[in-house]
């Protein structure tokens, strides 16, 4: 069997999604290609993997829709899909999926080989409202009525793409890498611990509520500095923590100083584990979310959890594993942090919870099985 998945511009999770199945696919005997933007190639490692491994051929999929650069796109992933005869084409996102599902409704099929199976996973929510919305509808549209699967990341989504008209909906499982040994959450020693409170100048008693992610606004970290601005009746007052970068990192600074509140803003960060074993409250406050990658990691970690109650973050924490709060809301979400730190029994229970959460969360083997048998499948 032959896959190629196809991506466009990725921050992370997409990229690093792909690259484990792909670097699946080859270690089971099945060849895999994947077309995609070149920088996404110097980003993610693709090429850098074992000789002979994964191969990426670049295709110029832009972050946002555009008459030339789309048909250049479509043109050339044709020709290249047409040249190599895939059975199976897997693209990832609305955009990606969209210009695959045009260029392999115009392979035509050979006494030899048929035309490609087209599978897309569908990673995010479109944008709603105006012009950007109303593209995205379009291309949602494009990806329902012409893929032969659709591989959904969270319940809301499958419910999208069948109401548009997908034949064949079902569940993508996108597991969190594994951490190497050493940083392991339960590995991280009480010394690298003090190291990083030390690092954020933590009081011996002041608690760490960390939020980790892309400073865009599906993150709403500017939410998260509201509720922030609540906790001045708390003594010693909490340290907020946000890690990540992104568009929004100037704002969020500035709004930050002007609410007068204690807040570090990590950057980007290679320790996110490390950063977990030492927060008290982990918070995810964005306006939608799929399959949460750092939320995954903040499972395995046990560390409470406060989160939105949005797109797939119910079903990855069930209601005993986080305090689910409505998006936008600045005082439950506040109220909800208050509570966990004024109650160890509740905390404790949070990380019980957690844990036994993450032990039932899919392994890449298992999301590497699942994409196959879903291949083997379509192309029966």
């Amino acid at each position: 069997m032959k896959v190629a998945f196809v991506l466009g511009t990725s921050t992370g999770g997409i990229a690093r999604h792909v690259r484990m199945l792909a670097a699946g696919c080859v270690a089971r005997g099945v060849a895999a290609e994947v077309f995609g933007p070149a920088q996404t190639d110097r980003d993610f490692g693709f090429s850098d993997t074992d000789p002979g491994q994964i191969r990426f051929t670049a295709v110029e999929i832009a972050a946002r829709p555009g008459v030339r650069g789309d048909l250049r796109a479509i043109a050339r992933l044709r020709r290249l899909l047409a040249a190599w005869r895939p059975d199976v084409v897997h693209a990832h996102g609305l955009r990606a999926g969209a210009l695959a599902a045009i260029a392999v409704a115009f392979i035509r099929p050979t006494a030899n080989d048929k035309k490609p199976a087209l599978v897309v996973t569908v990673h995010n929510a479109p944008p709603s409202g105006g012009t950007t919305g109303a593209v995205y509808r379009v291309l949602e549209l494009i990806v329902a009525r012409n893929a032969d699967s659709v591989l959904c990341v969270s319940a809301d989504l499958e419910q999208r793409m069948r109401a548009a008209g997908a034949r064949r909906v079902g569940r993508a499982l996108v597991p969190v890498p594994a951490p190497a040994p050493a940083a392991r959450p339960e590995d991280v020693s009480a010394e690298t611990r003090a190291v990083i409170r030390a690092e954020f100048g933590v009081g011996p008693d002041q608690a760490i509520v960390l939020a980790v992610g892309r400073l865009a606004p599906q993150k709403a970290f500017g939410v998260l500095l509201d509720a922030a601005a609540r906790w001045d009746d708390i003594e010693p007052r909490p340290l907020l923590v946000i890690a990540g970068e992104g568009p929004l990192a100037a704002g969020l600074r500035s709004r930050a100083a002007s609410l007068g509140i204690p807040v570090r803003f990590a950057g980007h960060r290679h320790d996110v584990p490390a950063l977990l074993a030492a927060a008290d409250v982990f918070v995810l406050p964005s306006v939608w979310e799929g399959q949460s990658l750092v939320l995954e990691e903040a499972l395995r970690a046990a560390v409470p959890i406060v989160a939105t109650r949005v797109g797939g973050t119910p079903d990855l924490t069930g209601e005993d594993a986080a305090i689910l709060v409505p998006p936008a809301d600045p005082k439950s979400l506040a109220d909800a942090v208050r509570t966990v730190l004024a109650d160890p029994a509740l905390a404790a229970r949070l990380r019980q919870a957690a844990a036994a959460r993450a032990r039932t969360l899919p392994s890449e083997e298992q999301a590497v099985t699942a994409a196959l048998a879903e291949y083997r499948h379509l192309t029966r």
